[in-house]
Protein backbone atom coordinates (compact mmCIF):
# COMPACT_ATOMS: atom_id res chain seq x y z
CA UNK A 1 0.00 0.00 0.00
CA UNK A 2 2.88 2.11 1.00
CA UNK A 3 4.54 1.59 -2.68
CA UNK A 4 1.58 2.09 -4.48
CA UNK A 5 0.80 5.61 -2.58
CA UNK A 6 4.38 7.03 -3.31
CA UNK A 7 3.82 6.20 -7.03
CA UNK A 8 0.40 7.83 -6.74
CA UNK A 9 2.39 10.68 -5.10
CA UNK A 10 4.84 10.89 -7.67
CA UNK A 11 2.15 10.99 -10.86
CA UNK A 12 0.41 13.96 -8.87
CA UNK A 13 3.54 15.63 -8.72
CA UNK A 14 4.66 15.40 -11.78
CA UNK A 15 1.02 16.04 -13.77
CA UNK A 16 2.28 19.90 -13.85
CA UNK A 17 0.49 20.61 -10.76
CA UNK A 18 -3.47 21.43 -11.72
CA UNK A 19 -2.87 23.91 -15.16
CA UNK A 20 -6.02 22.32 -16.06
CA UNK A 21 -7.87 22.42 -12.64
CA UNK A 22 -8.22 20.01 -10.06
CA UNK A 23 -9.56 16.47 -11.56
CA UNK A 24 -11.85 14.06 -9.44
CA UNK A 25 -8.79 11.67 -9.99
CA UNK A 26 -6.65 14.35 -8.30
CA UNK A 27 -8.68 14.20 -5.58
CA UNK A 28 -8.55 11.03 -4.75
CA UNK A 29 -4.88 10.80 -5.09
CA UNK A 30 -4.41 13.79 -2.68
CA UNK A 31 -6.84 12.32 -0.43
CA UNK A 32 -5.03 9.10 -0.47
CA UNK A 33 -1.92 10.91 0.49
CA UNK A 34 -3.33 13.33 3.02
CA UNK A 35 -5.46 10.43 5.02
CA UNK A 36 -4.06 10.13 8.64
CA UNK A 37 -5.84 6.84 8.80
CA UNK A 38 -5.03 4.99 6.43
CA UNK A 39 -0.95 5.64 7.52
CA UNK A 40 -2.10 4.07 10.74
CA UNK A 41 -3.58 1.23 9.09
CA UNK A 42 0.29 0.78 6.90
CA UNK A 43 1.72 0.83 10.30
CA UNK A 44 -0.96 -1.71 11.64
CA UNK A 45 -0.04 -4.24 9.09
CA UNK A 46 3.30 -3.64 9.36
CA UNK A 47 3.03 -4.31 12.98
CA UNK A 48 1.07 -7.03 12.27
CA UNK A 49 3.71 -8.86 9.93
CA UNK A 50 6.48 -8.19 13.13
CA UNK A 51 4.44 -10.17 14.88
CA UNK A 52 4.23 -13.09 12.28
CA UNK A 53 7.77 -12.98 12.00
CA UNK A 54 8.25 -12.99 16.28
CA UNK A 55 6.36 -16.28 15.67
CA UNK A 56 8.48 -17.76 13.54
CA UNK A 57 11.43 -17.00 15.01
CA UNK A 58 10.42 -18.51 17.97
CA UNK A 59 9.92 -21.80 16.77
CA UNK A 60 13.73 -21.62 15.21
CA UNK A 61 16.33 -22.74 17.76
CA UNK A 62 16.73 -20.46 20.45
CA UNK A 63 20.19 -19.53 21.09
CA UNK A 64 21.32 -17.59 24.46
CA UNK A 65 25.05 -16.86 26.13
CA UNK A 66 25.44 -16.15 29.34
CA UNK A 67 28.36 -14.51 31.55
CA UNK A 68 29.36 -13.78 34.66
CA UNK A 69 32.47 -13.34 36.68
CA UNK A 70 33.21 -13.24 40.63
CA UNK A 71 36.17 -11.77 43.08
CA UNK A 72 36.12 -11.58 46.77
CA UNK A 73 37.57 -8.95 49.13
CA UNK A 74 37.45 -10.69 52.03
CA UNK A 75 37.79 -14.63 53.36
CA UNK A 76 35.19 -16.26 55.54
CA UNK A 77 37.13 -15.03 58.53
CA UNK A 78 36.62 -11.86 57.98
CA UNK A 79 39.94 -10.85 56.58
CA UNK A 80 40.88 -8.33 53.30
CA UNK A 81 42.64 -10.59 50.63
CA UNK A 82 43.61 -9.37 47.32
CA UNK A 83 40.57 -9.94 44.93
CA UNK A 84 42.78 -10.97 42.02
CA UNK A 85 43.28 -13.83 43.79
CA UNK A 86 39.86 -14.57 44.00
CA UNK A 87 38.85 -14.08 40.34
CA UNK A 88 36.42 -15.94 38.87
CA UNK A 89 34.23 -15.44 35.22
CA UNK A 90 32.46 -17.89 33.01
CA UNK A 91 30.54 -17.56 29.39
CA UNK A 92 28.00 -20.03 28.43
CA UNK A 93 26.41 -20.57 24.96
CA UNK A 94 23.63 -22.98 24.57
CA UNK A 95 21.25 -23.99 21.53
CA UNK A 96 17.79 -25.50 22.56
CA UNK A 97 15.56 -26.54 19.98
CA UNK A 98 11.57 -26.95 20.66
CA UNK A 99 10.85 -30.60 19.18
CA UNK A 100 7.30 -30.82 20.18
CA UNK A 101 4.42 -28.89 21.78
CA UNK A 102 1.38 -30.45 20.96
CA UNK A 103 1.45 -28.15 17.16
CA UNK A 104 1.05 -25.26 19.17
CA UNK A 105 4.02 -23.40 17.59
CA UNK A 106 2.24 -23.99 13.80
CA UNK A 107 -1.74 -23.16 15.19
CA UNK A 108 -0.08 -19.92 16.95
CA UNK A 109 1.85 -18.92 13.38
CA UNK A 110 -1.64 -19.73 11.67
CA UNK A 111 -3.13 -17.29 13.47
CA UNK A 112 -0.94 -14.92 13.07
CA UNK A 113 -1.18 -14.68 8.98
CA UNK A 114 -4.80 -14.54 10.08
CA UNK A 115 -4.20 -11.51 11.96
CA UNK A 116 -1.82 -9.50 9.44
CA UNK A 117 -4.67 -10.86 6.22
CA UNK A 118 -7.68 -9.25 8.25
CA UNK A 119 -5.64 -5.79 9.25
CA UNK A 120 -4.96 -5.94 5.45
CA UNK A 121 -8.75 -6.37 4.63
CA UNK A 122 -9.15 -3.42 7.44
CA UNK A 123 -6.63 -0.98 5.36
CA UNK A 124 -8.44 -2.21 2.56
CA UNK A 125 -11.68 -0.46 3.39
CA UNK A 126 -10.14 2.23 4.80
CA UNK A 127 -8.57 2.79 1.17
CA UNK A 128 -12.15 2.58 -0.06
CA UNK A 129 -13.53 4.73 2.70
CA UNK A 130 -11.55 7.56 1.91
CA UNK A 131 -11.49 7.24 -1.81
CA UNK A 132 -15.81 7.34 -1.00
CA UNK A 133 -15.11 10.59 1.38
CA UNK A 134 -13.17 12.33 -0.97
CA UNK A 135 -15.63 11.67 -4.05
CA UNK A 136 -18.59 12.66 -1.70
CA UNK A 137 -16.72 16.29 -0.94
CA UNK A 138 -16.01 16.86 -4.43
CA UNK A 139 -19.33 16.07 -5.93
CA UNK A 140 -20.59 18.59 -3.07
CA UNK A 141 -18.88 21.28 -4.31
CA UNK A 142 -19.66 21.08 -7.74
CA UNK A 143 -23.36 20.56 -6.58
CA UNK A 144 -23.16 23.48 -4.36
CA UNK A 145 -21.72 25.47 -7.10
CA UNK A 146 -24.61 24.65 -9.72
CA UNK A 147 -27.17 25.58 -6.86
CA UNK A 148 -25.40 29.46 -6.78
CA UNK A 149 -24.87 29.58 -10.35
CA UNK A 150 -28.73 28.57 -10.37
CA UNK A 151 -29.06 30.81 -7.14
CA UNK A 152 -27.37 33.81 -9.46
CA UNK A 153 -29.49 33.33 -12.32
CA UNK A 154 -32.73 33.12 -10.09
CA UNK A 155 -31.44 36.54 -8.50
CA UNK A 156 -30.89 38.34 -11.66
CA UNK A 157 -34.18 37.76 -13.26
CA UNK A 158 -35.71 39.22 -9.73
CA UNK A 159 -33.31 42.24 -10.48
CA UNK A 160 -34.93 42.50 -13.93
CA UNK A 161 -38.43 41.94 -12.58
CA UNK A 162 -37.50 44.75 -10.14
CA UNK A 163 -36.43 46.75 -12.58
CA UNK A 164 -39.15 46.46 -14.70
CA UNK A 165 -41.59 46.99 -11.79
CA UNK A 166 -40.01 49.87 -10.88
CA UNK A 167 -40.72 51.83 -14.36
CA UNK A 168 -44.16 50.44 -14.56
CA UNK A 169 -45.02 51.72 -10.97
CA UNK A 170 -43.89 54.94 -11.66
CA UNK A 171 -45.95 55.22 -14.70
CA UNK A 172 -48.63 53.83 -13.28
CA UNK A 173 -49.03 50.47 -15.00
CA UNK A 174 -48.89 48.15 -11.22
CA UNK A 175 -49.88 49.03 -8.21
CA UNK A 176 -48.04 49.42 -5.00
CA UNK A 177 -49.22 45.69 -4.20
CA UNK A 178 -47.23 44.38 -6.99
CA UNK A 179 -44.16 47.08 -6.77
CA UNK A 180 -43.56 45.18 -3.64
CA UNK A 181 -43.92 41.71 -3.95
CA UNK A 182 -41.12 42.57 -6.71
CA UNK A 183 -38.98 44.04 -4.39
CA UNK A 184 -39.36 40.73 -1.35
CA UNK A 185 -38.78 38.63 -4.04
CA UNK A 186 -35.29 40.33 -5.03
CA UNK A 187 -34.74 40.06 -0.93
CA UNK A 188 -35.93 36.59 -0.89
CA UNK A 189 -33.52 35.29 -4.15
CA UNK A 190 -30.72 37.68 -2.48
CA UNK A 191 -30.76 35.94 0.96
CA UNK A 192 -31.09 32.43 -1.13
CA UNK A 193 -28.20 33.29 -3.11
CA UNK A 194 -25.90 34.51 0.21
CA UNK A 195 -26.68 31.12 1.42
CA UNK A 196 -26.10 29.27 -1.56
CA UNK A 197 -22.38 31.33 -1.13
CA UNK A 198 -21.90 29.83 2.35
CA UNK A 199 -22.96 26.37 1.54
CA UNK A 200 -20.09 26.58 -1.44
CA UNK A 201 -17.51 27.76 1.15
CA UNK A 202 -18.23 25.26 3.43
CA UNK A 203 -18.41 22.61 0.82
CA UNK A 204 -14.41 23.52 -0.40
CA UNK A 205 -13.47 23.74 3.22
CA UNK A 206 -14.11 20.30 3.66
CA UNK A 207 -12.67 19.35 0.39
CA UNK A 208 -9.43 21.36 1.28
CA UNK A 209 -9.26 19.05 4.58
CA UNK A 210 -9.61 15.98 3.09
CA UNK A 211 -6.97 17.17 0.39
CA UNK A 212 -4.72 18.77 2.39
CA UNK A 213 -4.68 21.74 -0.07
CA UNK A 214 -4.17 25.13 1.07
CA UNK A 215 -6.15 26.67 -1.87
CA UNK A 216 -8.46 24.86 -3.75
CA UNK A 217 -7.87 25.16 -7.70
CA UNK A 218 -10.52 25.34 -10.32
CA UNK A 219 -12.30 21.73 -10.45
CA UNK A 220 -12.71 20.10 -13.50
CA UNK A 221 -16.73 18.69 -14.44
CA UNK A 222 -17.42 15.25 -14.45
CA UNK A 223 -18.08 13.94 -18.39
CA UNK A 224 -21.67 12.78 -17.32
CA UNK A 225 -21.86 11.80 -21.07
CA UNK A 226 -20.22 8.08 -20.28
CA UNK A 227 -23.28 7.38 -17.57
CA UNK A 228 -25.72 8.41 -19.96
CA UNK A 229 -26.12 4.69 -21.43
CA UNK A 230 -26.02 3.69 -17.95
CA UNK A 231 -28.62 6.18 -16.09
CA UNK A 232 -31.04 4.81 -19.34
CA UNK A 233 -30.44 1.61 -18.02
CA UNK A 234 -31.30 1.79 -14.66
CA UNK A 235 -33.91 4.17 -14.82
CA UNK A 236 -36.11 1.81 -16.52
CA UNK A 237 -35.14 -1.08 -14.98
CA UNK A 238 -37.55 -3.40 -13.70
CA UNK A 239 -37.87 -6.21 -11.06
CA UNK A 240 -36.29 -9.18 -12.90
CA UNK A 241 -33.28 -7.10 -13.81
CA UNK A 242 -33.01 -5.26 -10.71
CA UNK A 243 -32.67 -9.04 -9.21
CA UNK A 244 -29.79 -10.37 -11.60
CA UNK A 245 -28.17 -6.92 -10.88
CA UNK A 246 -28.16 -7.74 -6.92
CA UNK A 247 -26.99 -11.70 -7.65
CA UNK A 248 -24.16 -10.45 -9.55
CA UNK A 249 -23.18 -7.58 -6.77
CA UNK A 250 -24.22 -10.03 -4.27
CA UNK A 251 -21.30 -12.88 -5.33
CA UNK A 252 -18.87 -10.13 -5.64
CA UNK A 253 -19.43 -8.92 -2.38
CA UNK A 254 -19.00 -12.35 -0.91
CA UNK A 255 -15.57 -12.50 -2.79
CA UNK A 256 -14.00 -9.48 -2.06
CA UNK A 257 -16.04 -7.24 0.49
CA UNK A 258 -13.23 -6.21 3.13
CA UNK A 259 -15.75 -6.52 6.07
CA UNK A 260 -17.49 -9.90 5.39
CA UNK A 261 -14.01 -11.12 4.57
CA UNK A 262 -12.61 -9.91 8.05
CA UNK A 263 -15.61 -11.82 9.58
CA UNK A 264 -14.48 -14.51 7.98
CA UNK A 265 -11.28 -14.52 9.11
CA UNK A 266 -12.37 -13.76 12.50
CA UNK A 267 -14.53 -16.70 12.62
CA UNK A 268 -11.35 -18.44 11.20
CA UNK A 269 -9.11 -17.15 13.84
CA UNK A 270 -11.65 -18.23 16.97
CA UNK A 271 -11.49 -21.88 15.60
CA UNK A 272 -8.00 -21.55 15.69
CA UNK A 273 -8.08 -20.12 19.04
CA UNK A 274 -10.09 -23.02 20.53
CA UNK A 275 -8.14 -25.22 19.12
CA UNK A 276 -5.19 -23.98 20.41
CA UNK A 277 -7.04 -24.31 23.97
CA UNK A 278 -7.43 -27.67 23.64
CA UNK A 279 -3.89 -28.44 23.07
CA UNK A 280 -3.07 -26.95 26.73
CA UNK A 281 -2.29 -30.16 28.50
CA UNK A 282 -0.45 -31.42 25.94
CA UNK A 283 3.58 -32.49 26.78
CA UNK A 284 6.44 -30.72 25.38
CA UNK A 285 9.65 -31.94 24.21
CA UNK A 286 12.85 -29.58 23.16
CA UNK A 287 16.32 -30.58 22.89
CA UNK A 288 19.77 -29.41 23.63
CA UNK A 289 21.54 -29.00 20.56
CA UNK A 290 24.57 -27.61 21.88
CA UNK A 291 25.61 -26.29 25.53
CA UNK A 292 29.52 -25.16 26.08
CA UNK A 293 30.86 -22.79 28.19
CA UNK A 294 34.36 -21.58 29.07
CA UNK A 295 35.87 -19.96 31.88
CA UNK A 296 39.01 -18.23 34.14
CA UNK A 297 40.23 -18.56 37.50
CA UNK A 298 42.75 -17.57 39.16
CA UNK A 299 43.09 -20.60 41.23
CA UNK A 300 42.42 -22.82 37.95
CA UNK A 301 43.20 -21.13 35.13
CA UNK A 302 41.50 -21.49 31.63
CA UNK A 303 38.76 -24.53 31.42
CA UNK A 304 36.12 -25.54 28.83
CA UNK A 305 33.20 -27.74 28.61
CA UNK A 306 30.69 -28.40 25.68
CA UNK A 307 27.63 -30.84 25.72
CA UNK A 308 23.91 -31.59 24.54
CA UNK A 309 21.37 -33.13 25.89
CA UNK A 310 17.46 -34.12 25.75
CA UNK A 311 14.53 -33.00 28.14
CA UNK A 312 10.99 -33.88 27.97
CA UNK A 313 8.56 -31.68 29.91
CA UNK A 314 4.84 -31.74 30.07
CA UNK A 315 2.36 -30.18 31.98
CA UNK A 316 -0.97 -31.98 32.67
CA UNK A 317 -3.75 -29.83 34.49
CA UNK A 318 -4.79 -31.07 37.93
CA UNK A 319 -6.77 -28.51 38.56
CA UNK A 320 -9.13 -29.44 35.47
CA UNK A 321 -11.81 -26.96 36.43
CA UNK A 322 -9.39 -24.26 34.99
CA UNK A 323 -8.86 -25.80 31.60
CA UNK A 324 -12.34 -26.44 31.28
CA UNK A 325 -13.38 -22.88 32.16
CA UNK A 326 -10.72 -21.67 29.25
CA UNK A 327 -12.28 -24.36 27.22
CA UNK A 328 -15.28 -23.31 27.08
CA UNK A 329 -14.48 -19.82 27.42
CA UNK A 330 -13.19 -19.95 23.74
CA UNK A 331 -15.82 -22.04 22.46
CA UNK A 332 -18.01 -19.16 23.50
CA UNK A 333 -15.89 -17.14 21.66
CA UNK A 334 -16.32 -18.86 18.60
CA UNK A 335 -20.12 -18.76 18.72
CA UNK A 336 -20.08 -15.18 18.84
CA UNK A 337 -17.40 -14.83 15.74
CA UNK A 338 -20.02 -17.05 14.05
CA UNK A 339 -22.54 -14.87 15.17
CA UNK A 340 -20.48 -12.21 14.13
CA UNK A 341 -19.50 -13.31 10.52
CA UNK A 342 -23.56 -13.64 10.07
CA UNK A 343 -24.39 -10.67 11.59
CA UNK A 344 -22.21 -8.94 8.55
CA UNK A 345 -23.49 -11.19 6.16
CA UNK A 346 -27.10 -10.16 6.86
CA UNK A 347 -26.24 -6.27 6.97
CA UNK A 348 -24.36 -6.09 4.01
CA UNK A 349 -27.14 -7.80 2.46
CA UNK A 350 -29.57 -5.04 3.72
CA UNK A 351 -27.15 -2.31 2.73
CA UNK A 352 -26.31 -3.49 -1.06
CA UNK A 353 -30.27 -3.90 -1.34
CA UNK A 354 -30.46 0.02 -0.16
CA UNK A 355 -28.08 1.39 -2.12
CA UNK A 356 -28.96 -0.44 -5.55
CA UNK A 357 -32.57 0.63 -4.52
CA UNK A 358 -31.21 4.20 -4.19
CA UNK A 359 -28.88 3.99 -7.48
CA UNK A 360 -31.81 3.00 -9.20
CA UNK A 361 -34.66 5.71 -7.89
CA UNK A 362 -31.52 8.35 -8.77
CA UNK A 363 -31.17 7.06 -12.11
CA UNK A 364 -35.36 7.16 -12.51
CA UNK A 365 -35.27 10.84 -10.77
CA UNK A 366 -31.94 11.83 -13.60
CA UNK A 367 -34.30 11.32 -16.35
CA UNK A 368 -38.04 12.38 -14.90
CA UNK A 369 -35.76 15.65 -13.51
CA UNK A 370 -34.28 16.10 -16.79
CA UNK A 371 -37.55 16.63 -18.44
CA UNK A 372 -39.00 18.42 -15.96
CA UNK A 373 -35.88 20.72 -16.14
CA UNK A 374 -36.66 20.93 -20.22
CA UNK A 375 -40.11 22.25 -19.23
CA UNK A 376 -39.20 24.81 -16.55
CA UNK A 377 -37.01 26.55 -18.59
CA UNK A 378 -39.58 26.64 -21.72
CA UNK A 379 -42.10 27.85 -19.29
CA UNK A 380 -40.13 30.23 -18.22
CA UNK A 381 -39.20 32.08 -21.46
CA UNK A 382 -42.42 32.04 -22.39
CA UNK A 383 -43.55 33.96 -18.60
CA UNK A 384 -40.54 36.16 -19.83
CA UNK A 385 -41.42 37.23 -22.94
CA UNK A 386 -44.89 37.68 -21.42
CA UNK A 387 -43.83 39.75 -18.97
CA UNK A 388 -41.65 41.98 -20.96
CA UNK A 389 -45.11 42.35 -23.05
CA UNK A 390 -46.95 43.34 -19.84
CA UNK A 391 -49.05 40.23 -20.74
CA UNK A 392 -48.05 38.52 -17.51
CA UNK A 393 -47.70 39.63 -13.76
CA UNK A 394 -44.92 40.13 -10.98
CA UNK A 395 -46.52 36.92 -9.55
CA UNK A 396 -46.31 34.64 -12.79
CA UNK A 397 -42.38 35.33 -13.39
CA UNK A 398 -42.22 34.36 -9.19
CA UNK A 399 -43.87 31.75 -10.28
CA UNK A 400 -42.03 30.68 -12.97
CA UNK A 401 -38.88 31.35 -11.90
CA UNK A 402 -38.47 29.29 -8.49
CA UNK A 403 -39.90 26.33 -10.58
CA UNK A 404 -36.86 26.74 -12.81
CA UNK A 405 -34.97 26.87 -10.17
CA UNK A 406 -36.11 24.31 -8.48
CA UNK A 407 -36.27 21.75 -11.12
CA UNK A 408 -32.55 22.67 -12.05
CA UNK A 409 -31.52 21.73 -7.77
CA UNK A 410 -33.79 18.35 -8.08
CA UNK A 411 -32.01 17.27 -11.16
CA UNK A 412 -28.58 18.28 -9.66
CA UNK A 413 -29.44 16.63 -6.47
CA UNK A 414 -30.28 13.15 -8.74
CA UNK A 415 -27.36 12.86 -10.32
CA UNK A 416 -24.76 13.80 -7.76
CA UNK A 417 -27.02 11.47 -5.81
CA UNK A 418 -26.62 8.76 -8.58
CA UNK A 419 -22.73 9.19 -8.84
CA UNK A 420 -22.27 8.94 -4.79
CA UNK A 421 -24.28 5.60 -5.17
CA UNK A 422 -21.88 4.66 -7.85
CA UNK A 423 -18.90 5.72 -5.31
CA UNK A 424 -20.58 3.50 -2.36
CA UNK A 425 -21.16 0.70 -4.20
CA UNK A 426 -17.55 0.35 -5.78
CA UNK A 427 -16.44 0.67 -2.03
CA UNK A 428 -18.98 -2.43 -0.93
CA UNK A 429 -17.31 -4.31 -3.96
CA UNK A 430 -13.73 -3.02 -3.53
CA UNK A 431 -13.55 -2.76 -7.04
CA UNK A 432 -11.01 -0.78 -8.19
CA UNK A 433 -11.97 -0.17 -11.85
CA UNK A 434 -15.01 1.87 -13.10
CA UNK A 435 -15.74 -0.10 -16.09
CA UNK A 436 -15.91 -3.09 -13.83
CA UNK A 437 -18.42 -1.59 -12.22
CA UNK A 438 -20.37 -0.56 -15.23
CA UNK A 439 -20.04 -4.17 -16.32
CA UNK A 440 -21.12 -5.71 -13.15
CA UNK A 441 -24.41 -2.82 -13.50
CA UNK A 442 -25.10 -3.31 -17.23
CA UNK A 443 -24.50 -7.12 -16.96
CA UNK A 444 -22.37 -7.35 -19.61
Amino acid sequence: MKIVLLILSLLILNSGAFADGLSLEQVRTLALLNSRSLARSNIAIENSLLDERNQFYSMLPSISLRYSASANYMDNDFNFINPIDSFNSSANLSITQTLFNGGRDFILREINQIATESTRREALAEYFSVLDSADSAYYAVLEAAAALEAEESSLQTALFGLSMAEIRQASGMINQGDYLRALADKEVRENSRNQARRNLSLSMARLMVITGLDDLPYLQGIDLGKYEELILFLGNIDDLEADLIFDRFWAVLAASNPSLTRASLNNKRAELNHSLTRRDPAPTLSASIFSGSIGYSTERGLGYSSGGGLSITGSIPIDFWVFSNRLEKSRNALDTASMDYRNTEINLEIELYSVLLSTFGNAGSVLSTRRTLDYAEMHFEFIMERYRLLQSSVSDLQEASTMLINSRNSHSRALYGFLQNLSRLRSLGAIEEEERLVQILMGN
